[in-house]
C-alpha cells in the first residue's frame, strides 16, 4: 500500500529519524514517502493511509492543520486519527486524564490576562518557589518559561500570554537532579524507554535545546503508569509516547501524552522501527 508519512516543509534545526520508518515498511510491502501538510495540491485519496509523523510546525496555525487532517481524514485512513488529535491537540486533556484517575503533575490552567497578584496566587495554590508556564496549545518547549517567586515579570508573562490559554506547574526538580522519561507504544504494544536530560544550566529536556538522552530500562512502577494511561485514550491510538517524571514520594506523574507527531526516537531501539512498521501493517489490514 501507499503511505504518507505526514510532515513539515522544512525540518533543519530539529533531529528525527523517521527515515528508519521506510525500510521496515518497504520490507512489509508498502511505499512510503515524506509529505509536507500545507502542500495544498496533495491528493489524499491516492494515499492509502496517511500516518501523522514530524508536522513539528502545526502549533503556529492548530486551525488550519486540523483542517488538513479533516481533509485527509475524509479520503482515505488516517493516524492517529482526527479525533484524537483533537482532544490531545490542547494540553487541557490533561485535566481529563486526570479526572479519570491518572497521576498528573499538578497544574492551573489560566485563560484570562495575567497580573502579578495573579502569579503569587499561583505559587501559593502550588506550594512551590519555582514554576514552569508554557502554552496550552504549543510542542517543542517553545514560549515554556521557568518562574522564581519574587522575580517573575507578570507584565512580560501578559503579553506573552494575554490571548493565549497557558498552563501553569510547580517546577519538578527532578527533571533537573534525574531527567525526564519516555515510553513508546506501537499498537498499543510497549516498545522501548529513553531517558532524557537538560544541559547545564536549563531544564528543558529536547535535543534542540542541548538536552541529552539514553535507552533506559523503566523500573515496574513506570511501566506501569504508562500501560495505565493509555487505558485512558479512546479511541486507541496506533502510536503513543507517555512522558513522565518522578515524584517527590517516589511515584511517577504524567507530564504529557503525545498523540499527534511525538519524536519517536527509533534509533534508540534497535527492533523500534521494525514493530512500528508492523503495527502499521496491522492497522492497515
Amino acid at each position: 500500500m501507499r503511505i504518507a508519512l505526514l510532515s513539515t516543509e522544512d525540518l533543519s534545526g530539529y533531529v528525527t529519524d523517521d527515515d528508519l520508518l521506510v525500510g521496515p515498511l518497504r520490507a512489509l510491502g508498502h511505499a512510503a514517502e515524506f509529505v509536507p501538510w500545507k502542500q495544498t495540491a496533495v491528493e489524499w485519496r491516492a494515499f492509502d493511509a496517511v500516518v501523522i509523523r514530524t508536522p513539528w510546525d502545526y502549533q503556529n496555525d492548530l486551525p488550519a492543520f486540523l483542517g488538513v487532517l479533516g481533509r485527509i481524514e475524509s479520503q482515505t485512513r488516517l493516524a492517529n486519527p482526527l479525533e484524537v488529535v483533537r482532544w490531545n491537540a490542547d494540553k487541557i486533556y490533561l485535566r481529563d486524564l486526570a479526572a479519570r484517575g491518572a497521576k498528573t503533575v499538578p497544574t492551573i490552567w489560566n485563560e484570562g490576562g495575567i497580573d502579578g497578584r495573579r502569579v503569587e496566587e499561583w505559587f501559593r495554590r502550588l506550594g512551590s518557589d519555582e514554576l514552569v508556564i508554557k502554552p496550552s496549545v504549543g510542542a517543542n518547549a517553545q514560549d515554556t518559561l521557568r518562574l522564581k517567586r519574587g522575580e517573575a515579570d507578570a507584565d512580560a508573562l501578559n503579553v506573552l500570554f494575554d490571548k493565549r490559554p497557558c498552563m501553569v506547574q510547580p517546577f519538578a526538580r527532578w527533571i533537573v537532579d534525574e531527567g525526564e522519561f519516555s515510553l513508546f507504544y506501537f499498537g498499543g504494544e510497549y516498545s522501548h524507554a529513553i531517558l532524557k536530560t537538560p544541559k547545564a544550566a536549563d531544564f528543558r529536556v529536547q535535543e534542540e535545546h542541548g538536552g541529552s538522552i539514553r535507552r533506559v530500562e523503566p523500573p515496574a512502577a513506570l511501566s506501569a503508569a504508562g500501560a495505565g494511561i493509555l487505558k485512558h485514550v479512546s479511541p486507541a491510538p496506533l502510536y503513543a509516547r507517555a512522558d513522565f517524571v518522578r515524584t517527590a514520594d517516589d511515584e511517577f506523574a504524567l507530564m504529557e501524552l503525545e498523540l499527534i507527531e511525538p519524536s519517536m526516537y527509533l534509533r534508540m531501539a534497535e527492533h523500534a522501527p521494525r514493530l512500528f512498521a508492523e503495527a502499521i501493517d496491522r492497522w492497515l489490514r
